[in-house]
């Protein structure tokens, strides 16, 4: 990365305060079928991003956090747009969300080799227009090896801890809400949870939007990648996002409605331990 770009990523780190709004309660009725609520007086708080040790960019400095709170029936958190919200829970109500009332959340059938239980809902927007995948019950796999010639420099743009139940261990972090860009021939992001570092001295060759979940319980995801990676030219890059420059991504992250909304659905996600 040039030296230009490594000081632009340590403004963006510094710069950014990110909003994120917490699940107040979930409740539903009937069997057989997701439930749906409207979402009720959500507390909201912000942070700026923080990145915990090898998912730094390169030189970035934490910066310190700043709070607030709003409160509101089935009313937008501060920084998200959509004026309604509701509650997604699944039939045995092992896991909940928010989601904005004109997005649909469907289950479709779980990845191969998942856990008995294992989930997958798909959420799009009101165009259908996909957005994110909430996977649980995933089989742990070690994170493959990076050789030096794929190592590829990151930056996290935006960083803000959720509550989330994990595992700990070597390589793992308390669990994050994240937007991160990896450098090939543009700027790639995607956003997720995660509790696993991205890799060491700002570089990476597969940034993973995976939770590490207790023992037992398979590790779950909630993002539009499960992996983000550098693209090759003649690669699909959708549903990932890319970017000319930093600038564009942080734009993305402070301006845009999209993620504003997408943050604060991956921010209520509850996971029964």
């Amino acid at each position: 990365m040039t030296r230009t770009a490594i000081s632009l990523g340590i403004r963006i780190a510094a710069a950014l305060a990110v909003t994120a709004a917490a699940l107040s309660g979930c409740s539903g009725s009937g069997q057989g079928a997701p439930a749906w609520t409207a979402g009720g007086s959500p507390g909201a708080s912000t942070a700026a991003a923080d990145p915990s040790p090898g998912t730094a960019s390169a030189g970035a400095t934490p910066d310190a956090a700043a709070s607030g709170t709003a409160s509101g029936t089935a009313s937008a958190s501060p920084g998200s747009t959509a004026s309604a919200w509701k509650v997604f829970m699944d039939p045995a109500k092992s896991v909940s969300f928010e989601l904005p009332q004109d997005w649909i959340a469907q289950s479709v059938p779980p990845e191969q080799g998942s856990l008995p239980g294992a989930l997958k809902i798909e959420v799009k927007d009101a165009e259908g227009g996909y957005l994110a995948t909430l996977q649980t019950g995933l089989p742990s796999r070690p994170v493959p090896d990076c050789p030096g010639d794929a190592l590829k420099p990151y930056v996290v743009v935006s960083s803000v801890p959720v509550e989330l139940p994990h595992r700990g261990g070597e390589g793992l972090i308390e669990p994050r809400v994240v937007f991160r860009v990896i450098q090939g021939y543009k700027f790639f992001g995607s956003y997720g949870i995660t509790n696993m570092v991205g890799g060491a001295d700002g570089k990476s060759c597969g940034l993973q939007n995976v939770v590490r979940g207790s023992e037992g319980k398979g590790d779950y995801s909630f993002g539009d990648l499960t992996v983000l990676k550098v693209f090759a030219p003649d690669e699909r890059v959708a549903p990932a996002k890319s970017f000319d420059t930093l600038d564009q991504a942080a734009k993305y992250v402070n301006q845009g409605a999209e993620f504003a909304n997408v943050q604060r659905m991956l921010m209520s996600l509850k996971v029964k331990n």
